[in-house]
């Protein structure tokens, strides 16, 4: 065998290697509940339950789904002619962390689990693009307290298109969560007295096919939360939100593999520019109704602030 061939044996050995040393997921379980991020799929948070059950309360049906970071920025343009799928034409700027329409997946860079933290940094893909990495990454820092996931996401741009524009600002989804539909009963408060135990609203649920998810523009304890029937379920705060989107995709009843979804997204507009740096902390609740507000109102004592970078992990 000659030295080339020799040299191209050896590399093919090392990305076989590499590709099968990555582990698929990475997990940490606190002995109250358990939680996966999903390392085929960008690191986003593809399993959460209870410790010891095996009812994942995530939905993971597509790479849409997840609970995952997603932001837009500039024109809505069409670009088929560049392959974007019809189906989201057209569309903004719009990298997210699991994939594309396409189901092509977004490339990790980094992970590691450090102490009580998971941290992964990844290539966001560009939604309604066919296999176009976004000229981005995206980081995430996950911690488990108690029976909150508390999760510190980060987006740093770095674009050099001149096709969408700049200085648009834009609703963003800060994070979008896709429980499953078993919750298919959906709470929040929208009084003038947030955090006095004030009673919540149980809305009707709005359904995709009505044409959009149904907009809640007055959440004033900033959290909303999808339960089941007997009042367990999730709850997502974002303190720095009282714009909410909800909704129903498909039926109820049906879990985490299921087309049909429930759908929480905390909302805040932001002008992202092209060489943008945006951060934020949100927290994903789980538990019953009561245990879910409970726990809110605490955080809320807190005043919980982002965490600085510097004490993070690189």
């Amino acid at each position: 065998m000659n030295i080339s061939k020799i040299w191209i044996s050896l590399l093919l050995s090392l990305v076989s290697f590499s590709s099968f040393s990555q582990p698929k997921e990475i997990e940490n379980d606190n002995g109250i509940i358990k939680i996966k991020l999903d390392l085929t799929r960008g690191g986003a948070i593809c399993y959460a339950s209870l410790s010891g059950s095996d009812r994942n309360l995530v939905n993971i049906a597509d790479e849409g789904r997840y609970i995952q970071q997603s932001y837009y920025a500039g024109r809505s343009l069409d670009r088929k002619k560049d392959g974007q799928s019809p189906n989201w034409s057209p569309w903004t700027w719009n990298p997210i962390q699991v994939g594309d329409a396409y189901r092509n997946r977004a490339e990790i860079l980094k992970y590691e689990k450090n102490g009580d933290t998971l941290y992964v940094k990844c290539i966001p893909m560009l939604w309604d693009m066919n296999n176009s990495p976004a000229e981005a990454t995206m980081e995430q820092w996950t911690v488990l307290k108690g029976n909150v996931i508390e999760v510190l996401n980060k987006l740093t741009c770095f674009r050099t298109d001149t096709i969408y524009g700049e200085g648009m600002e834009r609703d963003q989804e800060l994070p979008a969560v896709y429980p499953i539909s078993e919750l298919k009963n959906l709470y929040y408060y929208k009084g003038a007295n947030p955090f006095t135990g004030d009673s919540i609203s149980n809305p009707q649920v709005v359904n995709l096919s009505s044409g959009f998810w149904g907009r809640y523009p007055d959440v004033t304890e900033h959290w909303m939360a999808f339960v089941d029937d007997n009042y367990f379920g999730m709850g997502v705060y974002n303190p720095m939100c009282t714009y909410f989107l909800a909704g129903m995709y498909g039926k109820p009843g049906h879990d985490a593999y299921s087309s049909s979804t429930s759908y929480i997204a905390p909302v805040k507009k932001a002008a992202l520019m092209k060489n943008s740096v945006y951060e934020y902390t949100c927290y994903i609740i789980i538990g019953k109704l009561d245990e879910i507000r409970n726990k809110i109102y605490c955080l809320n004592k807190q005043n919980p602030l982002v965490r600085q970078r510097k004490s993070l992990p690189d």
